[in-house]
């Protein structure tokens, strides 16, 4: 569906509603103002049309330039809903320290099992491939962060300096304040749960088979009955010690 159109309060021109500037005058028209789901909101605008929620934004005089890691520009220091962030006035990508992400996360967390909400999964969006990764640098120790996604499912990938912070572009917070809000660290705990649960049944399998191939046996048609007494996780890792011989 098209998007609808605007005018711009500075100079009057026709803007279109997914626009965060104008492209005739340069006024700035949407800003990360919403402390619930951090959505972008209309300049002016008191309630988050993402979630009703009130808008809550401060912009932070004198504090310590740092540089947005893909435009090359100062960030501007803001506090939304009581978290301390940076935004780019250019690309409104957003960077979070580490205790305010956690932070973040948490809150939603909470008011999520609260209100019920997680009970209405949302499916998350496709992650897009990109056809040239491009690294880009922590803006605040220069070097260059891994790229993830966050909590191993929820198809948003982010940059993150495992000592400084997370980079999100444009709408990615909102989108993981969404995953968060549909249960989304549920199915990540749980993910990571049966992770370890099958990387403690392998190793288990690795060393009763090595236990098992270090007995002198080796393998032969008839004592397919053994494999199966070990176990099929035991069974499969004889199998490639005994290749390995």
């Amino acid at each position: 569906m098209p998007a609808e159109t605007l005018n711009c309060p500075m100079c009057g021109a026709a803007v279109s509603t997914e626009a965060t500037l104008c492209e005739h005058c340069g006024a700035r028209l949407a800003t990360v103002a919403c402390p619930k789901c951090f959505g972008m909101m209309f300049v002016g605008e008191k309630f988050c049309s993402h979630c009703g929620a009130q808008a809550d934004r401060v912009e932070v005089a004198g504090a310590k330039p740092e540089m947005c890691p893909r435009c090359k520009v100062v960030m501007n220091a803001v506090v939304i809903g009581g978290s301390p962030l940076r935004e780019c006035p250019r690309c409104e990508g957003i960077w979070a320290d580490a205790d305010t992400l956690h932070k973040i996360c948490e809150d939603v967390e909470k008011q999520s099992a609260v209100l019920g909400m997680a009970s209405a999964v949302v499916k998350p969006e496709a992650v897009e491939l990109e056809q040239h990764i491009h690294y880009i640098p922590c803006p605040v120790c220069g070097g260059l962060m891994n790229r993830v996604q966050f909590a191993n499912c929820s198809h948003v990938i982010v940059n993150v300096c495992r000592e400084h912070g997370t980079w999100f572009d444009r709408d990615e917070l909102r989108r993981i304040v969404e995953f968060i809000q549909s249960g989304g660290m549920v199915e990540a705990r749980a993910q990571e749960i049966a992770d370890l649960e099958r990387a403690r049944r392998a190793e288990l399998g690795h060393s009763a088979a090595a236990e098992y191939l270090d007995s002198g046996t080796s393998y032969s048609p008839g004592m397919n009955h053994e494999l199966w007494r070990i176990g099929i996780p035991a069974a499969a890792a004889f199998l490639r010690l005994l290749l390995r011989r």
